[in-house]
C-alpha cells in the first residue's frame, strides 16, 4: 500500500501558494474553460452565498431573474441587482421590480468556489460573478463567512455607456421568518464602508432543528469607501424605485425595528462613462454569527474568530485580501477542474463541481478550547442532526482529499463523546445532537437505549475513516488517540458484522433489514482497516489476526452472497441485489480483501440494470442515492464503465422538474426527487480521486493548517431544577385549545374557565416526552402560576420540551419564542425585561404552542444553571 507522506507546513504553504500564482498568470477562468462547461442549465439551482448551513443563499432559476433567491430551504432571502444604463433600468438579478425589464442573460458558468452570469443588451455585456473561497488547504480562509460579488461592464458597440449599478440584500437573511424584527446600521472606516442588519432580540444558538434558518448574529455588506459608492437601507420597493428613475438615494445612518421583510441593505454604484476598457465594483457579503456551535453545552466559536478577529476586522481583511483570494479560486478552479476532467470525464467533473460548495457549505467550523478546528455538518432537510456519521462518512472524500486536518475537524468532536462517559454502548454512536446543538445523540434510542441504533454502520464508518487518515499522515498517531473504542468497535464488528442482526443502516429510509451485504461489506472493510491500523502501530500480532478475520469474512461473503450475474442485497434474499459502494474502500485503502473478479461481476451487472437517471439503489425500488452511484462507479476497473454509470447522474441533474439544491436521493426512472436537499453527503462524489494516489498525495500535502493538539469534550453545564417540569415532577395546568382573548398572557386573565391538565402535554411517541394530558389539536394555550425562590438573578433559564413553535410570558412579559421542535428539554435564556418581571411569589406562566406535523409536545419549568 503506498501512503502519503507528511512533509513541513513551510513547504505546503510555499508549494499552495507557488502553484495557485502560477496558474493565476494564465488569467481569471473563461466561461468557455469550466471543465464539464457546468451552466446554471446543467443544474436544479446554482450556488450564490454558500458558506455554511444559515449562510446560503441559492437561484433555482434557469436564469438569474426568473425567480427570487432563497436560503436553501426554499425560504426567501433575496438578493437583487439592478443596472441603470444611459437612464434605462434593467435587472439582473432577482424578479423584481417586475415592470423593469431583465436585461437578456448571455451565459453562466458554475466553476468550484465561483458562480458567474454574463449578460448583454443596450450596446454593453454586464457580468455577475459570486466568490466564495472555499480554498481548502487554510481552514482559517475556508471558515471566513465571505462572499465577494464582482460585477464587469464593458461597451461593445463602440460607444460609451453611463453605467449605474445596484445590489440588495434582504434582512430576511438575518432571521428565521420575515416578521422578526430587525436593526440596521451603517459605519464607514479604515477605507471600508459597510452596512449592517440583525434580529432585534439576538437568541444565539437558542433554537434547533431542521428547516431552520438563524435569527441571530448580523449580515454585512461592504464595499472599499468612494465617493461613487451610496450605502442604503430603507423598505425595498422604495430604494429600488427611487434606484430606477433615477431619484436621490437615502443614505439613512441607521433603521430602527423593523420587520425584516421591510428593510433592506444596498450598495450603488457609479461607474461613470464605461466604454470598450470596461469598469469593475465589487462588494464582500459576510455574516458573522458571533457563536456559532453548542457542544455539550458549551458555545464555541467559530473558527476564524479564534485569536480575537471581530467582524469589522474580518470585513478589513476581505478586502485586504480580495485580489489575491480570487487569483487563488481561479487557480484552484482550474487545477482541481482539469484534474477531475482526468479521472472520471466531463459528466464527472459537472457533477463534481456542482456538490463542492454543497458540501462544505452544509456544516460550520469552529475552533475548539485549544484553538483548533473542528467542523460540525448539519442533517440539511433530512432530520436536522448534527454531527452525524452516516453523513460525514459520504461527505469524507471531500475532506479526505485536501489532508489529515479536514478530515480530523469532523471526527474529533465525534470521538471525544465516543471516548466520554455519556456513550456506554459498544459500538459508534449516530450523532451528536440537532444542529447547532451537539449534546448527544438524539437520532433512535439516543443515549438512552439500543433503540433504532446503527451499530455495525457507524462502527465501520470510524474504522475506516480513521485509516483513511492514517494513511494521509503516513501513521496511526491520531487514531492512537482513541485506541480503546476503537478496539471495541472492532471487537463488536468481529463479533456481529458478518452477518448482521435486523438493523438500521445509512439508507434508514428503507427500514430495517436482517442479513444485509453491503452493511456487511463495510464491516469486513472495517475490519481490514482495523488490522491496517494495527499494522502502522507495529502490533503485527493483532494485524495478522484481524487481518485473518477480514479475509475469511471476505471469502464467505463472496461464497454466501452469490446469486449468479451478481451478489445480493440480503444474504437470505435470492434474486436480489444491491449497490457494494462500501467496496470502494477496499482499493482506495489497498485491503484486497475482494478480487477483481468480484467487483467486474457486480460492475457488469450496475450496466445491466441502471434506468435513464441512474443505477437504482437496490432491487426494491426505483430510488437510488446520487453519492452512493459515484461510489460504486469507482469499483469499475475501465474508464468506459465508470462513465456509463456516471453519465446518468448528469443527465437527472440537468432534466429533474424540481428547482432546488443538489438531492442526493431521487427517483431513476421519473428524474424527480424522494426527499433531501443540499446536504453535504455529496462531497462523496469526489470518491474517485483517491483511487489515485498520486494524485491524493498532491493535494493533501497541501494541507497548511497542521491541525493538532485538540481540547478535550466540553463538560456540560449542571443544572438545578427551580419550578417543576414533568420530567422532575408532574404539576397541574390550566390549559385550553380553541383561542382565547388576546390578553391571553397578562397577569389578570381570568382562565377559570379552562380545563385542567397535568404537565406534559402531547402525544405518546412524540420523542422525549413524558405524557401527562393528551393534546392532539393544533394549538394549545397553558397557564399556571408558580412561587420562584431566591436567587433570581441571569444564571435562571426556562426549562423547555416543544414541538413544534412555541412562546412564552412570565407575568404578561414575553420571555422566550422558539420555533422548530426539540427532542428532549433544552434550556433557554430569559430576555432581560422578562427576568426582571420575575418575583418570589405569584408569577404567572403563559405558554402558547402550535402543532403543524409529526408528534407534538409541550412542557416548561425554571433551572438554575450551577457551572457555566
Amino acid at each position: 500500500m503506498t501512503t502519503c507522506s507528511r512533509i513541513a507546513p513551510a513547504r505546503l504553504r510555499k508549494s499552495w501558494l507557488a502553484t495557485s500564482l502560477a496558474l493565476a498568470f494564465l488569467g481569471p477562468t473563461c466561461f468557455a474553460e469550466a471543465p464539464g462547461r457546468l451552466t446554471s442549465d446543467a443544474l436544479p439551482a446554482t450556488p450564490l452565498i454558500a458558506c455554511d448551513p444559515y449562510f446560503s443563499v441559492w437561484s433555482t432559476g434557469k436564469t438569474l431573474t426568473e425567480v427570487d433567491t432563497t436560503h436553501w430551504t426554499g425560504k426567501p432571502h433575496r438578493l437583487m441587482c439592478l443596472a441603470l444604463v444611459d437612464g434605462k433600468p434593467f435587472r439582473l438579478m432577482g424578479s423584481e421590480p417586475s415592470d423593469v425589464s431583465a436585461l437578456p442573460q448571455a451565459g453562466s458558468q458554475i466553476t468550484l468556489t465561483q458562480t458567474r452570469y454574463k449578460f448583454a443588451g443596450e450596446g454593453l455585456e454586464i457580468s455577475l460573478a459570486f466568490t466564495t473561497p472555499a480554498l481548502p488547504f487554510d481552514i482559517d480562509v475556508l471558515s471566513r463567512p465571505i462572499t465577494y460579488v464582482t460585477a464587469e461592464a464593458k461597451a461593445t458597440d463602440g460607444r460609451k455607456h453611463e453605467v449605474r449599478l445596484y445590489w440588495e440584500a434582504s434582512s430576511e437573511l438575518c432571521v428565521n421568518t420575515p416578521t422578526q424584527s430587525v436593526v440596521a446600521s451603517r459605519s464607514n472606516g479604515n477605507g471600508v464602508a459597510a452596512l449592517k442588519v440583525g434580529s432585534v432580540d439576538q437568541p444565539v444558538l437558542e433554537s434547533q432543528g431542521d428547516d431552520l434558518r438563524i435569527d441571530w448574529g448580523y449580515l454585512y455588506l461592504a464595499a472599499p469607501a468612494k465617493e461613487s459608492t451610496s450605502l442604503l437601507l430603507g423598505k425595498p420597493a422604495e430604494l429600488r424605485r427611487s434606484f430606477s428613475q433615477g431619484s436621490p438615494l437615502p443614505e439613512r445612518d441607521a433603521e430602527e425595528s423593523s420587520r425584516a421583510d421591510e428593510l433592506s441593505l444596498a450598495i450603488a454604484f457609479d461607474l461613470g462613462q464605461v466604454g470598450q476598457d470596461g469598469a469593475t465594483a465589487w462588494l464582500v457579503a459576510a455574516y458573522d454569527d458571533l457563536f456559532s456551535i453548542e457542544f455539550m453545552g458549551t458555545p464555541l466559536k467559530p473558527y476564524w474568530r479564534r485569536n480575537g478577529l471581530d467582524a469589522e476586522g474580518l470585513l478589513a481583511e476581505a478586502v485586504r485580501d480580495r485580489d489575491k483570494l480570487l487569483a487563488a479560486c481561479d487557480a484552484f478552479d482550474r487545477e482541481l477542474g482539469a484534474d477531475l476532467l482526468a479521472a472520471g470525464g466531463s459528466d464527472f467533473a459537472a457533477i463534481a463541481t456542482a456538490a463542492y460548495r454543497q458540501c462544505f457549505a452544509a456544516g460550520k467550523f469552529v475552533a475548539d478550547a485549544n484553538g483548533q478546528p473542528i467542523q460540525f455538518c448539519k442533517e440539511n432537510h433530512s432530520n436536522g442532526c448534527i454531527g452525524t456519521s452516516d453523513v460525514f462518512y459520504p461527505m469524507a472524500p471531500q475532506f479526505l482529499l485536501f489532508g489529515s486536518s479536514l478530515a480530523k475537524s469532523f471526527v474529533v468532536p465525534f470521538m471525544e463523546y465516543a471516548a466520554s462517559d455519556r456513550w456506554k454502548f459498544p459500538f459508534a454512536p449516530h450523532d451528536l445532537g440537532t444542529y447547532p446543538k451537539a449534546n448527544g445523540q438524539v437520532y433512535g434510542g439516543g443515549e438512552r437505549s439500543e433503540e433504532n441504533q446503527m451499530p455495525v454502520e457507524e462502527s465501520g464508518n470510524l474504522l475506516i475513516l480513521m485509516a483513511a487518515i492514517a494513511q494521509i499522515d503516513g501513521n496511526a498517531d491520531f487514531a492512537g488517540r482513541y485506541w480503546p473504542q476503537l478496539t471495541q468497535w472492532a471487537q463488536y464488528l468481529r463479533k456481529e458484522g458478518f452477518d448482521p442482526a435486523n438493523q438500521l443502516c445509512t439508507d434508514d429510509f428503507a427500514g430495517h433489514m436482517a442479513h444485509n451485504v453491503n452493511l456487511s461489506a463495510k464491516a469486513i472493510c472495517g475490519l481490514g482497516s482495523y488490522a491496517l491500523l494495527c499494522e502502522m502501530r507495529g502490533d503485527d500480532q493483532r494485524a495478522a489476526e484481524y487481518r485473518a478475520v477480514a479475509e475469511e469474512f471476505a471469502n464467505r461473503w463472496v461464497s454466501e452472497a452469490s446469486d449468479g450475474g451478481q451478489y445480493r442485497l440480503a444474504f437470505d434474499r435470492a434474486g436480489t441485489w444491491s449497490q457494494k459502494y462500501n467496496l470502494a474502500w477496499d482499493r482506495i485503502l489497498g485491503l484486497n480483501l475482494f478480487s477483481d473478479e468480484v467487483l467486474a461481476k457486480e460492475v457488469a451487472h450496475y450496466l445491466r440494470v441502471q434506468n435513464k437517471y441512474g443505477l437504482p439503489l437496490d432491487n426494491r425500488k426505483s430510488y437510488t442515492k446520487l453519492d452512493w452511484i459515484l461510489w460504486t462507479a469507482t469499483l469499475a476497473e475501465n474508464r468506459e464503465d465508470f462513465e456509463a454509470l456516471v453519465r446518468p447522474v448528469a443527465v437527472f441533474l440537468r432534466e429533474t422538474p424540481d428547482r432546488s439544491p443538489m438531492t442526493d436521493w431521487y427517483d431513476t426512472i421519473s428524474g424527480k426527487k424522494v426527499g433531501f436537499t443540499a446536504r453535504p453527503v455529496v462531497g462523496g462524489v469526489f470518491m474517485q480521486l483517491l483511487r489515485d494516489q498520486a494524485s491524493w498525495q498532491k493535494w493533501a500535502e497541501r494541507d497548511v493548517t497542521r491541525a493538532d493538539d485538540y481540547a478535550p469534550l466540553p463538560r456540560m453545564p449542571k443544572t438545578e431544577s427551580r419550578v417543576a417540569s414533568a420530567d422532575t415532577k408532574s404539576v397541574p395546568w390550566r390549559y385550553a385549545t380553541t383561542r382565547p382573548g388576546d390578553d391571553w398572557q397578562s397577569e389578570d386573565f381570568d382562565d377559570s374557565s379552562w380545563q385542567v391538565g397535568r404537565s406534559g402535554f402531547g402525544t405518546p411517541g412524540t420523542p422525549g416526552a413524558r405524557i401527562g394530558t393528551i393534546w392532539d389539536s393544533s394549538e394549545i394555550w397553558l397557564r399556571r402560576t408558580f412561587d420562584l425562590a431566591e436567587p433570581i438573578d441571569d444564571t435562571l433559564r426556562l426549562h423547555v420540551h416543544h414541538d413544534e413553535d412555541v412562546e412564552i410570558y412570565v407575568n404578561g412579559v414575553l420571555a422566550a419564542r422558539r420555533n422548530g421542535h426539540v427532542n428532549d428539554y433544552q434550556h433557554y435564556r430569559i430576555r432581560p425585561e422578562a427576568l426582571q418581571a420575575l418575583r418570589p411569589r405569584d408569577n404567572v406562566l403563559a405558554v402558547h404552542c402550535r402543532q403543524s406535523t409529526g408528534g407534538q409536545y409541550v412542557d416548561v419549568g425554571f433551572c438554575s444553571i450551577v457551572n457555566e
